[in-house]
């Protein structure tokens, strides 16, 4: 039995509940330093509070510190370290290599630590990289999104024992994760350290090396949204455990939505292979809305290189969110309009469309008449047969702004009574990781109490008030499914009050007994000190050529970093970017192709170019940034000049 972990990200506290309330088996969330988010860190006090809201659950709380580490701040991330331990966090997602002797140094000295996830940053695509990374002692590897089933497959079939967690949800990087260093290039803002400016989304031309523009003022870079909701059994089976969604800056609206819908399709993944899967935490969850992924932000929805390379994977045209498609314009009035669809409308939308220079347009539904909307501003270009996007649903808004699912664990009661004066209280939790009628039920741990009071039979029938007064599990995690009172027990007179009490008492002794997280303990792993050298000289080399080539992709940015590397065989040591430059670098690698987006591949069946290579991005302040186009990988290079 495998089980399906559904991984929401937690801008904050807030947001990580709304996301256990709503059917995550686990939250990512960011310390208030060394994670990948600058703007969306969290104090390990409220990461505290988020484990133990999550702990009756059996949901894991991870925690990313997954920037590149500097010399003068390793001691700040050791004390971290053992700060997040303490706090009862799960995991830990990096990707400094110096921070796995730290790591192993506070192991042997006896602390009971989370375990290690190589985080998405680690730029890992291979079968070799994830093999290299578990000897290292990670228990999970944070596949590139770049990747299709079938290297998921391999993978999973060469390294069966590692977790592999991928991202199915969300906002998509061109380059590689790790290895984009175009913010710390152009606006000294490393995505390495957290501070992405977004330099994928900006506007380019297209020119060759004639000086022809080939396209103007398009994001050649920015890519749509990724969405695998109707492909989760195929990741499953290829090997994937963990399905991850992409957004620690996005608020509690967003997460409920499309956590809510990826929870329900897992759940349907389950109930069809109850032999199979289970979920990975538990508890049912009770929805008041329909979930739709269209409705919350999104830049249009693409499956990626899920199944090998396609065409329209990128957005062109704008990097924002566009929403659902509503209809086509139908009329166009003195400041009113109508569409053609079946989409109904409310005061405050707002409404996007595309304009003849392919520019993103929006305006504010003001008010709604029947079947027709007046805007605040009825734009210009706006014109009949226009096709027409919401991008703010205020009806939906107003739903998810309220509550909109609770999440309960089914439990069992047993009472017993024994005479002449014994209550015990039995309270087990129902094992519903699996999903559906022919699941089969384990009884997960239980917790005892016992009351004494004097025992007499009682004058008339004890069972509905027993069962009443056992279900009473109000603000609690718990629902109760069954109420058992073997042996005769509900033939005695038990008051209500000890009923109460009982209860009281049992559902204490079960949030104690969730109250520690369920770690396997790292001292059983190898520990990094004893992992074997790979004995090459550059140890990546068999999976990423590049980093011969451009050896600052290794980001070693610490003595730690650097000592590790040495102790892997690896000969130069060159410095990270962002500590020490290097002149032309190559800022982005992407298996985005802008050549056979604009559909000149030649490989691929593509019209052969008429231009003259290479080609240049060209920002509107004149900067230049060649493609170099690596046909053999079949990957896209972007050199600064």
């Amino acid at each position: 039995m495998r089980t399906l972990e559904l991984l929401a990200p937690a801008k904050n506290l807030e947001v990580g509940k709304a996301a256990i309330d709503h059917g995550a088996d686990a939250v990512y969330i960011g310390a208030d330093h060394f994670g990948a988010r600058q703007a969306a860190g969290n104090t390990v006090e409220d990461i505290r509070q988020l484990c133990e809201y999550a702990r009756p659950f059996g949901v894991k709380i991870y925690v990313t510190v997954n920037t590149i580490i500097y010399e003068d701040e390793l001691a700040a991330t050791r004390q971290l370290l053992l700060q997040l331990a303490d706090a009862g966090v799960d995991g830990l997602l990096i990707q400094d290599m110096g921070l796995l002797k730290i790591y192993d140094e506070l192991l042997r000295e006896g602390h009971q630590l989370p375990a290690l996830h190589a985080s998405t940053q680690c730029d890992t695509r291979t079968a070799e990289k994830v093999r290299w990374l578990q000897g290292l002692g990670f228990r999970r590897a944070v596949l590139a999104r770049e990747l299709s089933l079938d290297e998921i497959r391999a993978i999973h079939a060469a390294v069966p024992d590692e977790e592999l967690e991928v991202f199915v949800h969300g906002a998509l990087c061109v380059s590689y994760s790790g290895i984009c260093y175009a913010s710390e290039y152009c606006f000294r803002r490393s995505a390495n350290r957290g501070a992405c400016a977004q330099f994928c989304r900006l506007q380019f031309d297209l020119v060759d090396n004639a000086g022809k523009v080939i396209e103007h003022d398009r994001h050649l870079l920015s890519l749509k949204d990724m969405c695998q909701i109707d492909h989760l059994e195929e990741l499953a089976d290829a090997g994937a455990c963990s399905f991850k969604i992409e957004g620690r800056l996005k608020n509690a609206d967003y997460v409920k939505n499309v956590v809510a819908a990826y929870s329900q399709r897992l759940d349907d993944i389950v109930r069809k292979y109850p032999q199979r899967y289970c979920r990975a935490s538990r508890g049912r969850v009770e929805y008041t809305f329909e979930p739709s992924l269209k409705k919350t932000f999104n830049r249009g929805f693409t499956t990626y290189f899920l199944n090998g390379r396609q065409p329209d994977i990128a957005s062109f045209d704008t990097p924002k969110a566009i929403g659902e498609y509503v209809g086509k314009v139908k009329e166009i009035g003195r400041g009113w309009l109508t569409v053609a669809g079946i989409s109904s409308f409310a005061n405050g939308d707002g409404l996007c469309f595309l304009n003849g220079d392919h520019e993103l347009e929006g305006f504010r539904v003001n008010r709604v008449s029947g079947n027709r909307l007046f805007p605040l501003h009825l734009p210009k270009s706006l014109h009949k047969g226009q096709a027409l996007y919401r991008n703010q649903d205020v009806a939906f808004e107003k739903i998810l702004s309220g509550k909109t699912a609770e999440r309960k664990i089914p439990v069992t009661m047993t009472l017993t009574a024994q005479l002449p004066d014994r209550l015990t209280l039995t309270m087990a939790l129902a094992d519903n990781r699996t999903i559906g009628e022919e699941q089969h039920r384990t009884t997960e741990p239980t917790v005892t109490v016992a009351a004494t009071f004097a025992l007499s039979p009682a004058q008339k029938p004890q069972h509905e008030n027993i069962v009443r007064q056992l279900m009473k599990l109000g603000n609690t995690p718990y629902h109760c499914e069954d109420v058992l009172t073997p042996e005769d027990s509900d033939q005695y007179f038990i008051p209500s009050s000890v009923l109460a009490q009982l209860r009281r008492d049992a559902v204490e002794a079960m949030e104690k007994l969730a109250e520690q997280p369920d770690r396997k303990k790292q001292n059983s792993s190898m520990s990094v000190a004893e992992t074997p050298h790979t004995g090459t000289a550059h140890p990546l080399q068999p999976w990423q050529r590049e980093y011969a080539h451009y050896p600052y992709l290794y980001n070693i940015s610490n003595s730690e970093a650097k000592a590790f590397y040495v102790g892997q065989g690896l000969e130069h040591i060159t410095p990270a970017f962002e500590v020490e430059r290097t002149k032309e670098p190559m800022i982005m690698q992407c298996r985005h192709c802008i050549r056979y987006a604009l559909g000149y591949c030649v490989k691929r069946g593509g019209r052969k170019p008429t231009w003259q290579e290479p080609l240049f991005l060209q920002l509107a302040d004149g900067r230049r940034f060649r493609l170099q186009f690596q046909c053999d990988e079949c990957q896209m290079n972007i050199m600064a000049m």
